[in-house]
């Protein structure tokens, strides 16, 4: 394979320079022996090593790629005099992200390289009083009312399926999840053998292709759902209405990678496209939603359930709340995926330009549950690029109760951000299903880093509410998280935002522009947009 080549060549080299030194002794013979020894060595040694993934898929080739990345946007912007071709996480917020993973020192010197004057720079306020360091296993209860409620940590490994990520992949996310006593979100790709080696928490999360409880026309099953359901490594259920990434779309695994190990844990048939539908077909109107939601909850034994989306339409978000309290029928929790949420694959103006924000989403969703008295009885989860302890914290202090995240959990794995997700060729076998390259992926390395990960990062939360003089992440509030909105305002986020008060929409509707337009004209009985909307549309108002 082209990738050998190099260490290859060198070992070839090395003979041929001995060959010649041997038959005829000289400088030139002998230095090609030391030279292209050394590289041969050094590509045994990259072949041998378990810790990177890259450095045994590339031997010898690895090493020029980390030389060339330490200049590599400083070429970029030369040439291009733009930073516009920059990937989406910065090498500092990687940098992070590894030395967390292997446990190295994350400390920084000489002070901070943030503007601290630069417009939307944010910061959390610390108290006088300081509270002691304690337990930094910050945990919340889900489905409290249920029959099997869940203990969840406040962070966990956001929806990644088997398919989209390796066997070995998804083997150290689950080891590193077992390891720290968090769950793994098993993406709509269902529950792969891989899943289960190790016994970490899995939290199921059920698509519109039903994968891994399907009929074979593609509808759902309560038969195989049962199956999966009541094993007692699930510890809840997702049902999966959209993602971040690319809300309304749908998906396809096309039929190459749909082998035979993929065919078997989603129950498609082997060699053909795999295909998630846009939409549902187990449920048509916002009521029926919670009636599925009921009833999977019931088919579960008790366990967890509640439903994942990204807040597209105003007013269907608003029809589903109406059915909460119309009908009394409560998922156990909600998951809110932001626009900034990663995939494998998605078209650029859905990536770029489709879906709410995760922290406007998070909020209408808060605000909503508030506004009819139902916070205190459903959990909210959030997504959407999150990777440090601060994001952590401002995601929880704008609502949420827990937070998820694949792409930090992707770095821990050793993910380089090569954007080949899409073409079965990662670098470093977490993202394909070639075997050549996913076999290199150290299981036992990797979800150690895993674990390390979670863990430095939940240290550095309990860190930072300290300094806040909190004790645990549920103290967290609005008026906690500064932002600096001109270079000579700075407002906290409670008062940046408008939070409706318990019970706000029982009676009179708030003031706020999005409820005042949207509420009324809101169905409990359909998705579709009421007839007000359209004739605002027809005038141009909308």
């Amino acid at each position: 394979m082209a990738r050998y080549f190099p260490y290859a060549l060198s070992v070839l080299l090395t003979l041929l320079s001995l060959l010649a030194w041997s038959s005829a002794s000289g400088t030139w013979p002998l230095l090609g022996v030391v030279v292209f020894g050394a590289l041969a060595l050094l590509g045994t040694a990259d072949l041998l090593q378990t810790r990177s993934t890259l450095r045994r898929n590339y031997p010898l080739l690895a090493h020029f790629r980390y030389s060339l990345e330490s200049i590599g946007p400083e070429l970029r912007q030369y040439f291009f005099q733009s930073d516009t071709v920059e990937v989406p996480y910065s090498r500092q917020q990687r940098a992070l992200i590894y030395q967390r993973s292997k446990s190295v020192n994350d400390v920084l010197p000489f002070g901070s390289q943030q503007d601290t004057y630069a417009v939307d720079y944010e910061w959390i306020n610390h108290s006088m009083a300081p509270t002691p360091h304690r337990s930094h296993d910050f945990r919340i209860t889900i489905g409290a009312q249920c029959a099997q409620p869940y203990s969840a940590s406040v962070f966990n490994i956001s929806a990644m399926s088997f398919g989209a990520l390796s066997a070995n992949a998804i083997r150290a996310l689950n080891k590193g999840a077992k390891l720290g006593d968090f769950y793994h979100d098993t993406g709509e790709g269902s529950i792969s053998p891989y899943h289960r080696e190790h016994g970490g928490d899995l939290v199921w999360e059920i698509g519109s292709g039903y994968f891994g409880c399907r009929n074979d026309d593609g509808s759902f099953s309560e038969e195989r759902f049962t199956a999966n359901a009541r094993d007692p490594q699930v510890k809840m259920i997702e049902v999966k209405l959209s993602q971040g990434a690319k809300p309304g779309h749908g998906g396809v695994l096309p039929a190459a990678k749909v082998n035979a190990e993929i065919a078997v844990t989603r129950g498609v048939p082997k060699g053909v496209d795999c295909v998630s539908p846009a939409r549902h077909s187990a449920f048509n109107s916002p009521r029926e939603l919670l009636a599925f939601v009921a009833h999977l909850r019931e088919l579960s034994g008790g366990k967890p359930t509640g439903f994942k989306l990204a807040i597209g339409h105003p007013w269907e978000w608003f029809g589903i709340a109406k059915a909460m309290a119309e009908t009394g029928m409560l998922p156990d929790f909600i998951v809110v995926d932001g626009a900034e949420g990663g995939t494998g694959a998605a078209p650029a103006e859905f990536i770029d330009h489709v879906g709410v924000p995760m922290h406007e989403a998070l909020m209408l969703v808060h605000n909503t549950l508030v506004g009819l008295d139902l916070r205190g009885r459903i959990r909210i989860g959030a997504a959407g690029r999150i990777s440090s302890a601060f994001d952590i914290a401002r995601t929880l202090a704008m609502g949420a109760d827990w937070c998820n995240a694949g792409r930090g959990f992707m770095f821990a794995l050793g993910c380089i951000q090569s954007l080949s997700c899409h073409t079965d060729h990662c670098p470093t076998g977490i993202a394909t299903q070639d075997a050549a390259r996913w076999k290199h992926l150290d299981v036992t390395d990797k979800g150690q880093r895993v674990f390390n990960y979670h863990q430095n990062t939940m240290k550095a939360l309990r860190d930072l509410l300290c300094a806040a003089g909190l004790e645990h992440p549920d103290q967290l509030g609005p008026e906690h998280i500064l932002r600096r909105v001109s270079p000579v305002e700075v407002r906290s986020l409670g008062a940046l935002h408008a939070f409706l008060q318990p019970g706000d929409l029982l009676g009179r509707v708030p003031s706020h522009a999005v409820f005042q337009q949207f509420w009324a004209c809101a169905s409990s009985d359909s998705f579709a947009a009421p007839a007000s909307v359209q004739s605002l549309r027809q005038s141009k108002l909308v």
